[in-house]
């Protein structure tokens, strides 16, 4: 499974970098307008610091804005993703991008009904929104499982981007289920690491490595 920050920072994006699990990042409107930054400027940032995708999402709801925005969006870096939400404009969007070699992400996928449209329509990633699909009485879970059928049905090369990740048993639960990508904040990617009998293991190592009074570094 890939491994995507969701974030606008910077800093944490390079943190994650460095430590090799990072494989692509994902933008939105609401994250841009966080880290108080122009949104070209820190989009150009982003693509710098990561080799993979970075998504950038167009604001446009009509087909013919959205193009020129993409147009726009595209000539940030060679890695920009142009992120279009699951309507039909933005299908049609997304069918005319991939056409001419451009990864599209269609974003806001609460049904695998959408998720198939995205797939014909040529998605390079759809994002199904598991923790807001959860918050509203649904199976974010489910919803996973049910497009990951239908693609493997069909033999679909659209990449199943779990989206609205909260925790680290969404991030199981997708990678189970068989997920490509899970796009979620630097601190989710970091929990994953956290286990109670790793920390007690460490402090007894720890507490016994004192005891022989030796130094690694000289």
């Amino acid at each position: 499974m890939k491994f995507f920050a969701d974030t606008a920072d910077t800093a944490d994006i390079k943190e994650l970098a460095e430590t090799g699990l990072l494989d692509g990042v994902t933008t939105n409107p609401s994250l841009i307008a966080k880290s108080g930054r122009d949104f070209m400027e820190v989009t150009k940032e982003i693509c710098g610091l990561t080799e993979g995708p970075v998504s950038a999402e167009v604001v446009a709801l009509d087909h013919e804005t959205m193009m020129k925005e993409a147009e726009v969006l595209r000539k940030i870096a060679d890695n920009v993703c142009i992120k279009v939400p699951l309507t039909i404009d933005g299908l049609k969007t997304c069918k005319a991008l991939t056409s001419d070699g451009t990864m599209v992400n269609v974003t806001l996928c609460f049904s695998a009904n959408q998720a198939l449209l995205a797939a014909k329509a040529g998605a390079t990633f759809v994002s199904p929104f598991i923790g807001r699909h959860d918050d509203n009485g649904f199976d974010g879970m489910e919803l996973i499982r049910d497009i990951r059928l239908i693609y493997d049905n069909y033999m679909f090369e659209t990449e199943i981007l779990a989206a609205s990740v909260r925790h680290a048993t969404h991030v199981l639960e997708s990678a189970r289920i068989g997920a490509d990508v899970a796009t979620m904040p630097p601190k989710v990617i970091k929990a994953l690491a956290n286990h109670v009998l790793t920390d007690k293991g460490i402090e007894g190592f720890m507490a016994d490595w004192a005891k022989t009074g030796q130094s690694i570094l000289k």
